[in-house]
């Protein structure tokens, strides 16, 4: 009796020591699988709000909205970035031969919808020297995303934006709409206003902006009734994290 006691309970504690492992494990895994918020001015984390405030907040910038940079290049995560998207998710259409859709990045949260939002794209370069990427961002005045991929210090164009001739266009829905260069190192950068909010156009290295050449066409993903076959690639290099 002894010993079949001394077993039977020896039995029960390998059964709960494999219930907490298991719900440690999990509890790991859901910390893993949960996004890292990071500033969308700079790739500092982000406090998240407390009692005391409702807002991220940046160590450098302050109050900010956070960035989530995980959506996969894919129907999935195009699908993540339409949920609560305040501003357009341009793309452009037809895309230029050769390229592919390489990922995406909000920035805003469940109270305040999607203030800003990028989305990449990788192809061959137009004038064959290698590869090449774009980013297009949409965002509103002060949110700093576009800025960030120019390699600007602060959240928009500049004081000395469109002080001359525009450098380039976009269009969409049957309007055009201009663009001007943003000085920049290494890439080429365009900035212009659609209905408000900015638009940037950000492409590396600097000889891919020969794509600008033309006016691009764009569409905004927000938009029903489009039954686009999107092709996705992996994810760009130029995104955070």
């Amino acid at each position: 009796m002894g010993i079949s006691h001394r077993a039977s309970m020896h039995g029960t504690d390998l059964i709960l020591l494999s219930r907490y492992l298991t719900e440690a494990l999990w509890g790991i895994t859901l910390s893993e699988m949960r996004p890292v918020l990071t500033c969308p001015r700079c790739d500092s984390v982000v406090r998240e709000p407390s009692i005391w405030t409702s807002a991220y907040h940046c160590e450098q910038h302050g109050g900010v909205l956070p960035l989530r940079s995980g959506l996969s290049p894919s129907q999935e995560g195009l699908d993540g970035v339409l949920q609560g998207a305040e501003v357009p998710v341009w793309l452009p259409w037809p895309l230029p031969p050769g390229w592919l859709v390489t990922g995406f990045a909000v920035a805003g949260d469940d109270r305040t919808g999607t203030r800003g939002c990028s989305v990449a794209l990788s192809g061959p370069n137009p004038v064959g020297e290698g590869p090449a990427e774009m980013m297009l961002i949409s965002e509103e005045p002060g949110v700093g995303l576009g800025a960030r991929f120019a390699g600007l210090g602060g959240p928009d164009p500049g004081s000395q934006f469109a002080k001359g001739p525009p450098a380039g266009s976009v269009e969409f829905a049957n309007h055009e709409f201009p663009v001007w260069n943003v000085e920049a190192r290494d890439r080429a950068a365009f900035a212009g206003e659609v209905s408000g909010n900015w638009l940037w156009l950000v492409l590396w290295p600097d000889t891919a902006g020969m794509l600008m050449v033309e006016p691009l066409q764009l569409r905004d993903l927000r938009d029903p009734g489009q039954d686009l076959d999107l092709p996705f690639g992996a994810p760009s290099p130029q995104l955070p994290g």
